[in-house]
């Protein structure tokens, strides 16, 4: 039984626009290691990136390669679309063996169906892309050219289809709830960790219609001391009163996010504080304004910079940046970011976390917002409030 979350015609499609970009690059061959680029072109979903593994395209022949351990090729006869001749097991020995590395069983690959390639492209970026891995291909094949190609597949990931889409909606929806059950466990008193908890089991229950999956990363949250760090984590320690949490959260559906940040201030906000979310707020608005097929990444930061500098406000960090499919550790695509001098124009279908945080140096705040571009502006993926959150 095939478990696909899309259709073979849509996976087909991805396929081609990326033996496009191959054939654009000059590369014989494109070894993909990017769990969320192999997930994308192929359909394979299983926890098994912490060993080498492999999706290779070759841009003669048809259909790619899965290649990984052997007791993971279940998982691709099951979750891919691919025949089981295109998936290729290789042998537990090749597993944490100091003499042995499946880079080398992957070079073997190459060569038995392409014996004169010249370049490969790898993804030399890619969060599980070690140098070991690369060395060993290199070594096992001294006489191709490597080319780095680690963000070709995530250039194609860029524009959403609407069936992403719709999987990032209820990814959205699951967010939703996981805030709303944020706002709900958190008071003074509780414990840091019992708020994690009532955020991941909404995480995982989803909605009556559909379930969620872990997101690429914990609930971000900095209570009290820690508000002013952008990527805290959770402790035990019980939330002190007249104090905030920043939350960063994101639902996940079938490896889909829609992240959201919030901000919960315990007892009376200081008139300071409310100040500041309504700056908060306005920059979002002026920045959301913006949004629309044709527009670039740095029209947006600007809009947002404009309307803060009337405020005495700056932000050094990127306002945003792309999001879709995606694995631990990041829900960023790692292609456009919403900041000076990005010039990466709209178009209808690509999806961004517009990430309005402040971090300063006794406080911080974050109230931000999961779009995807439509026709003639944008989508919100989650419809929770943007506002300061207060807990009396």
């Amino acid at each position: 039984m095939r478990i696909l979350n899309f259709s073979e015609a849509e996976y087909g499609s991805r396929l081609r626009c990326v033996k496009d970009r191959m054939l654009a690059e000059d590369l014989d061959v494109l070894v993909v290691t990017d769990p969320a680029n192999i997930y994308y072109l192929s359909g394979y979903d299983a926890w098994s990136f912490y060993t080498v593994q492999a999706l290779v395209l070759f841009q003669e022949i048809k259909l790619p390669f899965w290649i990984g351990r052997m007791v993971d090729a279940p998982s691709a006869l099951v979750t891919t679309y691919l025949p089981e001749e295109r998936i290729i097991p290789y042998p537990d020995i090749y597993v944490h063996t100091p003499e042995r590395h499946a880079s080398q069983f992957i070079a073997e690959i190459i060569l038995r169906e392409l014996p004169r390639v010249k370049v490969i492209g790898v993804e030399m970026g890619a969060y599980y892309y070690t140098a070991r891995d690369h060395a060993e291909l290199v070594k096992a094949m001294p006489n191709v050219y490597f080319k780095d190609a680690e963000l070709l597949v995530n250039w194609v990931r860029f524009v959403k289809s609407e069936q992403e889409i719709a999987y990032m909606r209820e990814a959205g929806e699951i967010t939703e709830r996981m805030m709303a059950r944020a706002v709900e466990a958190a008071a003074p008193g509780v414990r840091e960790c019992d708020v994690a908890a009532a955020i991941c089991h909404a995480q995982i229950s989803g909605t009556e219609s559909f379930g969620g999956l872990p997101a690429t990363s914990p609930p971000h949250m900095g209570f009290g001391v820690r508000a002013c760090e952008a990527h805290p984590i959770f402790g035990d320690r019980p939330i002190d009163p007249n104090s905030v949490v920043n939350i960063e959260i994101s639902g996940c559906r079938l490896r889909y996010h829609a992240p959201m940040s919030r901000t919960i201030y315990f007892g009376r906000p200081p008139e300071s504080y409310r100040d500041l979310a309504s700056h908060l707020i306005e920059g979002i608005d002026a920045s959301l304004d913006v949004v629309r097929p044709g527009v670039a990444c740095e029209d947006i930061e600007l809009a947002w910079r404009k309307t803060m500098s009337t405020h005495g406000i700056e932000k050094e960090n990127r306002l945003g940046y792309s999001i879709g499919v995606a694995y631990t550790p990041t829900w960023g695509e790692r292609t456009a970011s919403i900041r000076r001098g990005d010039r990466t124009l709209l178009e209808r279908g690509v999806a961004f976390h517009l990430m309005a945080g402040l971090w300063l140096k006794d406080t911080g705040i974050t109230i931000t917002q999961s779009f995807v571009v439509s026709e003639g502006g944008y989508e919100a993926l989650t419809k929770t409030p943007r506002e300061l959150i207060v807990n009396n």
